[in-house]
């Protein structure tokens, strides 16, 4: 079985490691140190040789982001922290912001002299009330001993250092939207090109990473980029934390090299409760495609789940035993993501709402076998024709559930059961036989 590695999460049990006082005595800052007696360059660099990727949802190289912002530029630079985390079966960033901030800001301050960023920003989620007030105790610690504001450590470097607390909305975890809700606009994604990179908070290059990728950063500069790169598999380096909820005997937050198998995640997890068999797992967040048992020894990286139709995503790993009813899972997802849509699409606006109304009369027992092909077709017509990735979060599941799981859907049509207002799972769920394969 996998084992656990402690490489963002190695102080996370030390009494108070979210002061700067205890921080400081596990070695926060000192890469800092470290990196300001390097060249930008060499910082960027040495990030691609890690072979860091995004931790936030698209794996996309964190180092080739960073080197993307123009050297010369002739308005200022931003970097935007997305601590939003609002995908549904996610919760690992929060534990880095409540456990080690130091860690982050730290990550933050390496990243932004890099890239010759004065002014960072990190959106976090409104909702996340405890987590903000440690970060922005851990900030003010962090700016009475000099390691953010002018002139840190006596060196040509100046940055400062914001906790942004958003509304809530789900659309604000994508980057642009982000951005405009930053700016004190409504939360709504932008028209790409130009990409954030050249134009972006307040029309000036800015890079936007997630939580986690930026505190990766330190553990880099501490052990080099040859350490890192050589934890996990090829162009997949380094560990993830994996946020692993729903029929597991113990939920958290796990620590892992990237491309452990999924059926050892769910082992370190304690099982699947009650003994029970697995029906379905989503691997990346709840607009990860789910996989069906016979993929549970696919590795979890970004280029293996992509390879059979998922994806890494968010690192949220649900897991769903053979009590649960897929039909209420789907039409919860649905409500989710069409409540969530800021409308500006009409693909996305509108088809999510009709999948949404679709779902919720087959869940009343008032479907048609043929809903389940007017569903695919509607999901195909959302994929790839939105501003932003929100349409596809919602299309990407639709699909997932229904070919997969297209029997256990027509069962429950034909047998014109009615789950409205029941649970997933467990004791009272609406229950279907599903006819054996031929």
């Amino acid at each position: 079985m996998a084992e656990i590695m402690k490489v963002v999460t190695r102080n996370m049990d030390v009494p108070d490691q979210h002061t700067i006082a205890v921080a400081m005595q596990n070695g926060a800052y000192e890469q800092l140190k470290k990196a300001l007696e390097m060249t930008p360059d060499a910082i960027i660099e040495e990030v691609k040789k890690s072979g860091l990727r995004g931790r936030g949802g698209a794996g996309f190289p964190a180092g080739l982001k960073w080197s993307f912002v123009p050297k010369q530029a002739p308005k200022p630079k931003y970097m935007c922290v997305n601590a939003d985390e609002g995908e549904p079966g996610t919760f690992k960033d929060r534990v880095i912001m409540s456990k080690d901030p130091h860690l982050l800001v730290e990550g933050i301050l390496i990243a932004c002299y890099a890239i010759g960023i004065r002014d960072a920003y990190i959106y976090i989620r409104g909702e996340f009330v405890e987590p903000a007030n440690i970060l922005q105790k851990a900030i003010d610690e962090a700016y009475e001993k000099g390691f953010i504001g002018e002139n840190i450590l006596g060196k040509d470097f100046t940055c400062h250092i914001t906790v942004h607390r958003g509304a809530g909305a789900y659309v604000c975890g994508e980057e642009t939207g982000l951005i405009e809700s930053l700016e004190g606009k409504r939360g709504q994604p932008r028209l790409k090109p130009p990409f954030p990179a050249v134009v972006g908070a307040f029309q000036g290059p800015t890079v936007v990473n997630n939580v986690e990728t930026l505190a990766n950063v330190p553990r880099i500069f501490e052990h080099g980029a040859d350490w890192f790169a050589a934890i996990g598999v090829e162009k997949n380096s380094g560990t993830r934390l994996f946020g692993i909820s729903g029929h597991v005997n113990k939920p958290g937050v796990y620590e892992l090299p990237m491309g452990t198998p999924i059926r050892e995640l769910i082992e370190l997890a304690g099982g699947v409760r009650g003994g029970r068999k697995i029906k379905a797992v989503v691997p990346g967040g709840s607009s990860a495609p789910a996989l069906t048992p016979d993929q549970l020894d696919t590795q979890m990286s970004f280029d293996a789940l992509g390879a059979i139709g998922s994806m890494g995503g968010s690192g949220g790993v649900i897991v769903m035993d053979e009590t649960t009813n897929l039909v209420c899972v789907l039409t919860r997802l649905l409500e989710f993501y069409a409540h969530e849509s800021c409308g500006q699409c009409t693909p996305c606006r509108e088809g999510v709402a009709w999948l949404k109304k679709i779902m919720q009369r087959i869940r009343r027992g008032q479907g048609k076998i043929e809903d389940i092909d007017l569903m695919l077709e509607v999901a195909g017509n959302i994929m790839g024709n939105t501003l932003c990735p929100l349409g596809d979060a919602a299309a990407m599941p639709t699909r997932g559930f229904l070919t997969k799981f297209r029997a256990e859907f027509e069962a429950f049509i034909k047998s014109g059961a009615n789950a409205e207002g029941t649970p997933m799972a467990g004791e009272g769920a609406v229950q279907v036989s599903v006819p054996a394969a031929e």
